[in-house]
């Protein structure tokens, strides 16, 4: 593997609410998926974090996801599809004024927790942010979990692909994310997630159960609110770099 992307979730503070420290964190990661408003941050916010993303030279994507504030983002909504489309477009529209107006644009799509989850395995909202994407920026590729619903439905839509894994998150043995509601799904001691990173850039991850799972990906995310997360992208960056591997984003 000649480069690999790093992103990290930012944008997320909220009013007089502090999440993550985005400005630190970009001296480490390559991508930025920015909070569009919906699971968390705000216009004030959004723009702070898009002014130091082109400060830092790290690429912009758009961070949809349902909207649900008071649970992150992180909880199912069965909302129908023709609805989740228009508020897919509503929140890439918003960061991409955002984005112009701080000097730089959006480059990829990356759905939000909950969201990002549902459409591993929900075909209808599969379909719903395919749709969304391909509608409002055809050209913007869509970060996801390969050999999903998310992905076969991105395609069909004519949108390019880019898999992604996860550093700091266990993963099934059918290559899917521990959910959070189970003990174990978030990894905290370092030295085991740069193990696990470098697992990823071999091509393998060890699932939660013990197995050896192949995984493809061309970008690893390091959740920018897990605790310790900026240190964690520094050693993340410097193992990766370390293999012989270059940081650089694929959008």
């Amino acid at each position: 593997m000649a480069s690999i992307d790093l992103n990290s979730d930012v944008g997320e503070s909220f009013g007089n609410w502090s999440f993550g420290d985005d400005a630190a964190i970009f001296a480490s990661v390559s991508s930025a998926n920015v909070a569009c408003g919906f699971h968390a941050g705000d216009p004030r916010q959004i723009r702070h974090t898009c002014l130091a993303a082109a400060e830092a030279g790290v690429v912009v994507g758009a961070h949809p996801g349902y909207r649900d504030l008071a649970g992150f983002g992180r909880r199912f909504m069965d909302v129908p599809a023709n609805e989740l489309t228009d508020e897919v477009i509503y929140q890439i529209g918003a960061l991409q004024g955002l984005a112009r107006a701080s000097g730089t644009d959006v480059r990829y799509v990356k759905p939000h927790g909950a969201l990002y989850n549902t459409i591993v395995h929900h075909e209808g909202q599969a379909r719903a942010v395919a749709r969304a994407v391909a509608e409002v920026a055809p050209n913007l590729p869509l970060l996801v979990l390969p050999n999903s619903e998310i992905q076969r439905a991105a395609e069909a839509a004519g949108l390019r692909t880019v898999f992604e894994a996860f550093a700091d998150r266990a993963y099934t043995p059918e290559g899917t994310l521990v959910s959070r509601r189970e003990t174990g799904s978030v990894l905290h001691n370092l030295d085991e997630i740069v193990q696990h990173v470098l697992r990823i850039l071999d091509g393998e991850v060890k699932a939660i159960d013990g197995t050896r799972v192949t995984i493809e990906a061309h970008s690893i995310c390091v959740h920018g609110d897990t605790p310790g997360a900026v240190e964690m992208a520094a050693k993340i960056r410097e193992a990766v770099t370390a293999a012989g591997v270059e940081i650089a984003s694929f959008a």
